[in-house]
């Protein structure tokens, strides 16, 4: 298989659309159900999207749950969200950045528009979430491209106040193979760079047919991460957390993740084989890895998850 297939199979994408979906900005509701602008959404994760929950002392944030390019909430985080909601914590999910499929228009496919736009669905998410919840702060935990949303959220769409840190509405980032510095994507994009040259045509174009905006804007030196980037990789009063693994073969180099701390922030990047070189799980893995999944949790949660007690699987 080509590294073009193998990427598109990480991504579960087919032939698609780059027009985004419409989606509607949710307003925070009194009521227990489900907020109807978020009707359109797939089945909820077990464990996530429970309205009526309130945040306990011990767990006094709730997360928000961001899957990756061409995911979605429901099958990337059946096994992270049980295990966080039996920890105590309110859990949230959402789908962002969809686009319908080119021969299937019926069939959404999520992750794959503009980052900017899916920043400001996450900000209206975030929104409704602490109205819903009472709660001043959320954590958010992010797989792949959901750890640039974020980041594009809190620089740019509201998620944190530089001018008062007291005032950010996220507290805590964990990211887990995240395109923070964005990726080749194996081979794809010297692929798609040969290809482009042979039909004069920009590499960009390639990889947008492919996988659609946001891959194009998560490639190696794109201009939209330059913008993210610049000045301070980070956010003040946020701490941020970067795992990733030495056998990704989305995101490489997978270092690509690791951010350095700004002012005002904490960085903490883990490779998921420290302590565990046997580990080796790649880019979708982590989503399911019990090493992986500890150490989210004991980013959370340390006192509970105490970091050198993560287990050490093959």
């Amino acid at each position: 298989m080509t590294v073009l297939g193998r990427i598109a199979g990480a991504f579960a994408t087919t032939a698609l659309t780059c027009a985004a979906l419409t989606i509607a900005v949710p307003h925070a509701s009194a009521d227990d159900s489900v907020p109807p602008e978020y009707a359109y959404l797939d089945e909820s994760p077990e464990g996530a999207n429970d309205w009526a929950c309130t945040p306990d002392e011990q767990h006094p944030r709730p997360v928000v749950l961001l899957h990756g390019t061409g995911m979605n909430m429901t099958n990337t985080w059946h096994t992270l969200s049980p295990q966080l909601a039996e920890a105590g914590a309110c859990v949230f999910a959402l789908n962002y950045g969809g686009a319908p499929e080119l021969l299937n228009p019926h069939i959404v496919q999520w992750g794959l528009t503009d980052i900017k736009g899916s920043a400001q669905q996450l900000a209206a998410f975030v929104d409704t979430v602490l109205a819903r919840t009472g709660a001043s702060q959320v954590d958010i935990v992010g797989h792949s491209q959901g750890g640039v949303v974020a980041r594009q959220y809190m620089r740019f769409e509201g998620g944190t106040d530089p001018v008062d840190p007291a005032d950010n509405k996220v507290h805590s980032l964990v990211m887990l193979g995240a395109s923070n510095h964005g990726t080749t994507f194996g081979e794809l994009q010297q692929q798609a760079h040969e290809l482009g040259k042979l039909l004069d045509i920009p590499e960009k174009l390639i990889v947008r047919g492919q996988l659609g905006p946001a891959a194009v804007q998560q490639l190696h030196g794109s201009g939209f991460l330059r913008e993210l980037n610049a000045g301070a990789q980070t956010q003040p009063g946020v701490a941020y957390t970067s795992i990733a693994s030495r056998t990704d073969g989305v995101i490489t180099p997978p270092e690509s993740s690791f951010l350095q701390a700004g002012p005002g922030a904490t960085v903490d990047n883990v490779w998921l084989q420290d302590g565990c070189p046997s580990n080796t799980a790649d880019h979708n893995s982590l989503l399911s890895d019990d090493r992986a999944l500890y150490l989210v949790e004991s980013a959370l949660y340390p006192d509970d998850f105490p970091r050198d007690e993560a287990p050490c699987t093959a």
